[in-house]
């Protein structure tokens, strides 16, 4: 059905490191109500898969519609156009508020189009203070135990919730700010991005998120004992594992409830009812489901899985069981603001199926990813010669894995197995043969197509880097 008002705005909120079960809408175990609202107003995609298991690798594909590699080699956006530059030269307002993904600058490109972008990279490591707390979480998990009972009584007498932490690392409240005072100064159509950090490594939520997803009776020496023992290289035992999900989970509140004031914020404008907005992950996180903690390079679902919700005012909503690829954002974006996408864009728009209810295509989905020798060795690849390229494709039941480099492969049968521990291309039957032998030759083609481009520098995409760049890129974890 076609909306009841003209759709003039939108509004792209991407969340780094969100898995899809981390969702109420996904897992009914979960607490994230403002998010659950959205989808259950809007169009919720069940299967929707990121294009790499990191920020690097899958933007480009959530802001261009292209694979990461394809056009220069690079992991940037800087030599194809993005959802921005495309409605900026169409006439709307652009903001883009990114708090502080060193991945996601004006160095790889991601600031083309936008009237109004920022990163926030400056704001993070430019004092001492700061740059050391950013890197080292247990210290600064202790600094919010010692402090969080002086904080909730001055905030209770002032009347205000506890909902910010000791430090803002993640720039949620700098993000919130940038984006409100664009949409109160802009009177013209808009496509606003904004992209949270909270439930990225480390996961440091203010107390309150701590209590309300623990059943408001654990705090913040979860905390405490889960970043001491990471911190320290100890062992991962199952109650360290719990901590670090019940954090997680409470960073997922945390952005979940900085959702809903932008919302807010949306009504108390005016625009609400005329801006579509979609909410996504750019990829997922892994708490030792093969493993290890955090996202390296794999391509199983945990990481790859993400949630996908379009919500479109006067649209009756949905859940759709068809597999997607986020490279489907900027089509559908420029769709539902009646814009033309640029014909290098790879994805297929949404819009169709957000609006008639159509099915998706059924063509599966690609995802890559370079590991070198240890699966857990930095920094993020940035070109294709830093280690062998891992791709992946999907469709609704089967997932393949191809190391193309090593020659080897998986494959898992999603219906009977969810978690993928059962690779059944050792000994594959008729069924699980017929599927290498449609996917092996996607997976050729598709490294047949970044190899074009790759320059073969290690390097050259990390030069010019500047102090503050490095030293937010090394806060994430990523020297």
């Amino acid at each position: 059905m076609e909306p009841s008002t003209e759709i003039s705005n939108v509004v792209l909120v991407t969340v780094d490191s969100l898995r899809a079960d981390a969702l109420g809408t996904y897992d009914e175990r979960r607490h994230t109500p403002v998010m659950d609202d959205l989808a259950d107003r809007g169009t919720v995609f069940e299967r929707a898969f990121a294009t790499g298991n990191w920020t690097p690798f899958s933007f480009p594909s959530i802001l261009a519609s292209r694979p990461v590699f394809a056009d220069s080699g690079d992991i940037g956006v800087e030599d194809v156009p993005t959802i921005a530059r495309t409605l900026s030269d169409a006439g709307f307002a652009t903001g883009g508020f990114n708090a502080a993904n060193g991945f996601l600058t004006s160095f790889w490109g991601y600031d083309d189009g936008f009237d109004e972008f920022e990163s926030f990279v400056a704001n993070v490591g430019s004092s001492l203070y700061s740059r050391y707390l950013a890197t080292h979480p247990t210290v600064e998990a202790w600094l919010q135990l010692a402090t969080s009972p002086l904080r909730r009584l001055r905030s209770r007498l002032a009347g205000n919730a506890d909902d910010r932490p000791f430090l803002d690392t993640s720039r949620m409240f700098d993000v919130e700010h940038g984006a409100a005072s664009f949409l109160e100064d802009t009177d013209e159509p808009f496509f606003l991005w904004i992209h949270y950090m909270d439930t990225h490594t480390p996961y440091v939520p203010a107390p309150r998120y701590i209590r309300e997803v623990s059943e408001g009776f654990l705090g913040t020496h979860r905390m405490l004992h889960a970043h001491t023992r990471t911190g320290l290289g100890l062992e991962v035992d199952e109650r360290t594992l719990e901590e670090l999900r019940t954090l997680y989970q409470a960073a997922a509140r945390q952005v979940d409830a900085s959702i809903g004031r932008l919302l807010d914020e949306l009504d108390a404008t005016g625009q609400r009812d005329e801006t579509a907005v979609v909410l996504a992950g750019d990829h997922g996180e892994e708490f030792q489901d093969h493993g290890h903690l955090a996202h390296y390079p794999k391509l199983y679902d945990e990481l790859i899985r993400v949630p996908l919700v379009v919500d479109v005012p006067g649209v009756e909503g949905g859940r759709i069981k068809e597999h997607v690829g986020l490279d489907a954002i900027p089509p559908t974006v420029t769709e539902l603001l009646d814009v033309d996408a640029p014909a290098e864009w790879a994805g297929t728009s949404l819009a169709p199926t957000v609006l008639n209810g159509e099915t998706p295509s059924d063509e599966p989905v690609v995802s890559v990813t370079v590991r070198g020798e240890e699966v857990t060795a930095q920094p993020i690849p940035r070109s294709l010669s830093d280690g062998d390229l891992l791709v992946s494709v999907r469709d609704k039941d089967w997932t393949y894995i191809r190391n193309v480099d090593a020659d080897s492969e998986e494959l898992y049968y999603s219906p009977d197995d969810p978690g993928q521990t059962a690779d059944r291309s050792d000994h594959p039957d008729e069924a699980a043969q017929d599927v290498i032998d449609r996917f092996r030759p996607i997976t050729e083609a598709h490294a047949k197509l970044l190899r074009e481009k790759d320059g073969g520098d290690a390097d050259e995409s990390g030069e010019g880097i500047d102090e503050d760049l490095g030293a937010r890129l090394e806060a994430l974890g990523y020297r």
